[in-house]
C-alpha cells in the first residue's frame, strides 16, 4: 500500500508541474507554492528550473521541507512581504478550503501575480459523484479543518468577484479513492478497502463522462482583462 502511495505521488508531482508548464505557456518562471507542506511540489518545480517560493503555516512541516529538500519555506504571514507582481505562476494544491480569510488571500493573489500570471488552485469538489453518494459523511467535507465547499460554479463566482476569469478545468481522478476508503472507514464499514475501490472505481467514470463531477478540480484562472 505504502509504494502505491509513493507511485501514485510521484504521478500526481509530474503532472502538476506539466500542467503548470503547459497552462502558463513557459517552461520556467517565478512560482509561489502557497501551502507547500513538506515540499514535495516546491522541489519538483525547484528541479525543474523554477524560480520557487514557498509558504507553509506549518513549522514542523518547514523544517522537513529544509532537512529533505533545502528549501527555504517562509511562513505563510510572509505573502505580505512579496511585490506585487513578483510571480508567473502562484498554486494553491488543496489549501484553499483552509484559508480563514479567504477574500483577503484572493485579493492578495491578484496583487502578486503579473498581468499575464496563472493562478492554479486544487480542491475538493462537493457536487462530485462521491459527494452525492456519501452525504454528510463525505470525508472531504473534513469539518472543522475545512471551512470552505466549493463547486464548479461557487468557485468560478469567488474568483470572479476578484478580479479573475476561469480559464480551464482539470479533474483529480485519484482523490476520489482517497476519499472513499477514508469515508467507509469513517463510517465504519467492514471491507473498507474494497468498498473504497469500488465507488472511487465509479467516481472515476463518471468523471470521464463529466469532469466537473471529479473528486477534486484542479482550476486555472487569469486575471481579467
Amino acid at each position: 500500500m505504502n509504494s502505491v502511495y509513493h507511485r501514485v505521488r510521484s504521478y500526481m508531482l509530474k503532472r502538476k508541474a506539466r500542467l503548470v508548464a503547459h497552462e502558463a505557456h513557459r517552461k520556467t518562471g517565478r512560482l509561489l507554492d502557497i501551502g507547500t507542506g513538506t515540499g514535495y511540489f516546491a522541489d519538483t518545480m525547484n528541479r525543474a528550473g523554477w524560480q520557487v517560493e514557498a509558504v507553509e503555516k506549518n513549522a514542523g512541516a518547514r523544517v522537513f521541507a529544509k532537512e529533505h529538500f533545502g528549501l527555504e519555506v517562509k511562513p505563510d504571514t510572509a505573502l505580505k512581504d512579496f511585490e506585487p507582481g513578483s510571480f508567473d505562476v502562484i498554486t494553491l494544491w488543496h489549501v484553499m478550503e483552509h484559508l480563514e480569510a479567504l477574500n483577503g488571500t484572493w485579493e492578495t493573489l491578484n496583487s502578486l501575480l503579473t498581468d499575464k500570471g496563472v493562478l492554479i488552485v486544487a480542491v475538493p469538489n462537493c457536487s462530485s459523484y462521491d459527494a452525492r453518494k456519501y452525504g454528510a459523511y463525505w470525508a472531504a467535507y473534513d469539518v472543522p479543518r475545512h471551512l470552505w465547499h466549493f463547486t464548479p460554479a461557487t468557485i468560478q463566482k469567488l474568483g470572479s468577484r476578484h478580479g479573475f476569469i476561469l480559464a480551464e478545468r482539470h479533474p483529480m481522478p485519484f482523490d476520489a479513492f482517497y476519499v472513499s476508503m477514508l469515508t467507509e472507514k469513517h463510517m465504519r464499514h467492514s471491507c473498507t478497502f474494497l468498498r473504497g475501490m469500488v465507488t472511487g472505481t465509479l467516481a472515476w467514470f463518471s468523471a470521464l463522462v463529466k469532469k466537473e463531477r471529479s473528486s477534486s478540480m484542479i482550476y486555472v484562472f487569469r486575471k481579467k482583462g
